[in-house]
């Protein structure tokens, strides 16, 4: 008479074992189908040779079977949503790459001063009055004055010189707005800044665009210009 074998098996617990481990690292597909064939082995034979007076239980078979197809297929969705990041870091990246040598507005108030000219465009969403300050790159104001600032964006060009004339020099300058409606209420203007994209750096994920000495992202750039001047 055919002897049974022990519902769970050294090797069943191995098997789940080894498919565990591999499901959390993805290291070996073979391992994976090796393993699922060797369980339904384990499986046929144990179904094959059990004792009629003693038979097996079925369902802890069947509970083993379930969890283990359950691993493949999540090994199946891990492989897929891996594929599909991969996808969208190679989009993000050859659209990094399409804006080197472009001139485009970004969000931000750090813009180059060079040959007496810096620029940032001021998005004012009503009618205001305020502060414009300029700071230097340690922090040292280089420029204040009030204005004016009617609805929508304007630009506002500054030519590098304080209150007194004297030209500052070459470098990066930061733009800060301080404005009141005509009821009192402050109102928050952004800025963006106009200049060409030097250069791409795709090490970083998502990959960071080099504007006027600093790194953007792609989500930062607002608008695309052909020929500014």
């Amino acid at each position: 008479m055919a002897t049974s074998i022990p519902t769970t098996t050294p090797s069943v617990t191995s098997a789940i074992t080894s498919t565990t481990a591999t499901s959390s690292t993805g290291v070996d597909k073979d391992t994976l189908a090796g393993n699922f064939q060797t369980f339904l082995t384990l499986l046929t034979t144990q179904l094959k040779n059990q004792n009629p007076l003693d038979p097996l239980d079925t369902n802890q078979f069947t509970a083993q079977l379930v969890q283990f197809a359950q691993v493949e297929q999540q090994l199946k969705q891990n492989d897929q949503l891996a594929t599909l990041v991969s996808l969208q870091q190679t989009a993000q990246n050859t659209a990094a790459l399409e804006f080197v040598g472009q001139t485009v507005g970004v969000v931000g108030n750090t813009a180059a001063l060079s040959d007496g000219h810096a620029k940032w465009v001021l998005n004012v969403p009503k009618p205001a009055t305020g502060t414009i300050t300029i700071t230097s790159a340690t922090g040292q104001t280089a420029f204040s004055g009030n204005y004016s600032m009617n609805t929508g964006s304007q630009p506002f060009v500054w030519d590098g010189k304080d209150a007194n004339g004297l030209q500052w020099p070459d470098g990066n300058y930061t733009i800060s707005v301080t404005a009141q409606d005509a009821s009192g209420q402050t109102v928050a203007i952004p800025s963006e800044i106009q200049a060409t994209v030097d250069s791409a750096d795709l090490t970083t994920n998502p990959p960071v665009l080099s504007i006027a000495g600093l790194n953007y992202t792609l989500d930062k750039i607002t608008r695309v210009i052909r020929n500014p001047n």
